[in-house]
């Protein structure tokens, strides 16, 4: 057994910077980006690094190749590429639950080798929601399914963000960096094996209770889900009430309930706007709770029923639902900062977060990813709402999608680019770039466009995080630490180094997700695989895919937030399922590694 190196003062200083960095993330006290700026900028302060060294991540090659396939990305969603895709592929469902579920995790699969786990995810959530629906089965059947199918498909891909981080980690220390083909060669299997686990095992222990977006109820059901009709109020305006407008009447403010519609001679006003004059006879329709409707009888109101409106007062309201997406730019603030309703013409009635409906005062609540909002007002707002960056409108009705000569470019451009990077013909960084520029170039997204599908939350996340692996090769430490994984692993052989990194890095993914997991665990693998005379490729390979193993927490990444509410999944929900299809991904990998890189 060697002795005990001490660590030196840069050493400890890096240990106590990574591990206050680490912290804060997991915490949640403050932003990941704002917590990477500060591990950025301590590094720099302490001269861990040299002010240069700390600043280098904005120019890193991983951080090049994030914002070129973010563009490309968000090219394909706005010229209706994916959607066509999308829809296509949901039109190979069928009506079997087994079929279904295949259908959606291989697109998930197939859609992620391309873009982002998380826009693969958005784009098929309606879709799966639309075919549920039509063929009378829950969400929750489906949507974690597809949720699996993003992450086992990002294994397979060069153009994962983690992917893209460790063969960076290779190329700062010397290595050779990795391909399109080392990923689809060992993370191939991965899909097909947990493909097999989710139709044999998995699917059996899905959750099959009533969701919040279970596609076979009809809209009426979604009243009863979010418990509605005993919140549903028809309130008659009288004489002294009379004559005043909406905003004057100040109903909402004063009690806190929401106004869904007016009846005026025999017509319906949905969402009323507050210069609406009331009159008297007029009949509204409010949500709230009892004691706050209650007040009104004070204010020149009769309260004429609770519950569902009688049939000669049917309005013609579209019931939807919106789910908030991951990273959407309004998380944080409230509907009426947003200033919901008068912009976007539609109600939001209730909201749904973690398995409980919210009714009352839903527009001062602050949003969060993955919150599903019940939403009221005409079909055609609703397909507007659609179109809106951070909202996934679940049961707008399918619409057929044109692509032009815009979406033939996207497509010809982007399969270029791919080519290119896959062959390595051309450094993957300098081909996204260049494929980013060629899309504005030929018409297919403008610059505004471009900068706004730029993600620069993980741009800075990563490009502040990204010094810590320099410190860890240029201080050491990483090298400390590769001999002492070394010494406690490699006398049981090459397979049980990888294992350990594997099981260690998959750990860590669920409590930070796989983006901080492949910064922080990533150099240290590489020193170690260099330590340990172990293919540093395979090494790197083995963890940047147990970034991906993120089944077992909805927080370990987006995608699972997003399907979350939806679903109306609970936590043990995600480790039930999870935990098998973590096991199947460790046998494969077992199976696979010595097989590809012949260890």
């Amino acid at each position: 057994m060697q002795p005990i190196v001490p660590l030196s003062t840069s050493e400890v200083l890096l240990l106590i910077i990574a591990f206050t960095g680490i912290s804060l993330i997991i915490s949640g006290w403050i932003r990941t980006d704002l917590a990477a700026l500060l591990v950025l900028i301590a590094l720099g302060v302490t001269r861990v690094l040299t002010p240069q060294e700390a600043l280098s991540g904005f120019s890193n090659s991983a951080v090049i190749t994030i914002i070129g396939l973010s563009v490309i990305t968000a090219t394909l969603e706005q010229t209706g590429v994916v959607k066509w895709v999308a829809n296509r592929l949901a039109t190979l469902s069928g009506s079997n639950e087994t079929r279904v579920i295949a259908v959606f995790m291989i697109a998930g699969a197939l859609l992620s080798l391309v873009m982002n786990n998380i826009a693969a995810g958005a784009v098929l959530l309606p879709a799966a929601v639309r075919v549920a629906r039509q063929i009378g089965i829950p969400v929750s059947k489906v949507l974690m399914p597809l949720s699996y199918g993003t992450l086992l498909g990002g294994m397979a891909t060069l153009f994962t963000t983690a992917n893209i981080i460790l063969s960076g980690n290779l190329v700062a220390q010397g290595q050779t960096g990795l391909t399109m083909a080392d990923f689809l060669f060992s993370g191939g299997p991965m899909v097909l094996t947990g493909l097999l686990y989710m139709l044999l095992i998995g699917r059996k222990l899905l959750p099959a209770r009533d969701t919040v977006v279970s596609a076979a109820i009809p809209a009426v059901d979604l009243r009863t889900i979010y418990r509605l009709d005993e919140r549903l109020w028809e309130v008659q305006v009288t004489p002294s009430a009379a004559g005043q407008t909406l905003a004057e009447a100040a109903i909402s403010a004063t009690t806190g309930t929401t106004v869904l519609a007016i009846w005026h001679n025999a017509e319906a006003i949905l969402n009323p706007a507050p210069d609406v004059r009331l009159q008297e006879g007029d009949v509204l329709l409010i949500l709230g709770r009892e004691d706050r409707v209650r007040y009104l009888t004070g204010a020149g109101f009769v309260i004429r029923r609770n519950g569902p409106a009688d049939a000669e007062l049917a309005l013609p309201i579209e019931l939807a639902e919106v789910v908030v997406a991951p990273r959407a730019p309004f998380i944080g603030q409230t509907l009426q900062q947003l200033r919901f309703r008068s912009k976007f013409g539609l109600t939001v009635v209730a909201l749904w977060r973690e398995g409980r409906s919210y009714r009352t005062n839903v527009g001062a609540m602050p949003l969060n990813a993955g919150d599903a909002l019940l939403v009221t007002g005409p079909a055609a707002r609703m397909r507007q709402l659609a179109e809106e960056p951070g909202f996934i409108v679940l049961h707008a009705p399918a619409s057929e999608v044109t692509t032009g000569r815009q979406a033939v470019m996207a497509v010809l451009i982007t399969a270029i680019v791919l080519t290119l990077a896959a062959t390595g013909w051309v450094a993957t960084a300098e081909a996204m770039l260049a494929g980013a520029a060629a899309l504005v170039l030929a018409g297919c997204i403008n610059m505004d466009d471009a900068y706004r599908a730029i993600e620069w939350r993980v741009v800075t996340l990563i490009a502040g995080l990204l010094p810590i692996g320099t410190a860890l090769v240029s201080t050491g430490l990483g090298t400390k630490a590769g001999s002492l994984l070394t010494n406690s692993l490699v006398a049981y052989g090459p397979l049980a180094l990888i294992i350990g990194l594997f099981l260690a890095t998959v750990l860590l993914t669920q409590l930070v997700g796989g983006q901080v997991a492949s910064l922080i665990i990533g150099p240290i693998a590489v020193s170690t695989a260099l330590s340990a005379h172990v293919n540093p490729q395979a090494v790197a390979v083995a963890v940047a895919m147990a970034c991906s193993v993120a089944f077992l927490t909805p927080i370990a990444h987006p995608v699972n937030i997003l399907m979350m509410g939806p679903g109306n999944y609970r936590f043990s929900d995600f480790l039930r399922v999870g935990i098998g299809q973590t096991l199947v991904c460790l046998l494969t990998l077992l199976i696979v590694m010595p097989l590809v890189w012949r260890l």
